[in-house]
């Protein structure tokens, strides 16, 4: 599996602790709740974010 760019990881994390709420293990609420938080304009850049936060969650769920 591909290494994340910091800026994909450090976004997630700074969406993860401020909104703990909006987010789940499902890729495409996500992908909603990303564009609803932030200013990012590339879908590449969002579905990246969405993903590194379901792939998070999941691993949290699994641990639990």
């Amino acid at each position: 599996m591909a290494i994340k760019p910091a800026y994909i990881k450090k976004t997630a994390n700074e969406l993860l602790e401020r909104y703990p709420d909006a987010f789940s293990t499902d890729f495409e609420h996500n992908k909603e709740s990303v564009t609803a938080l932030t200013n990012v304009q590339s879908k590449g850049v969002r579905n990246r974010i969405a993903g590194y936060v379901s792939r998070k969650r999941q691993s949290e769920a699994a641990a639990a």
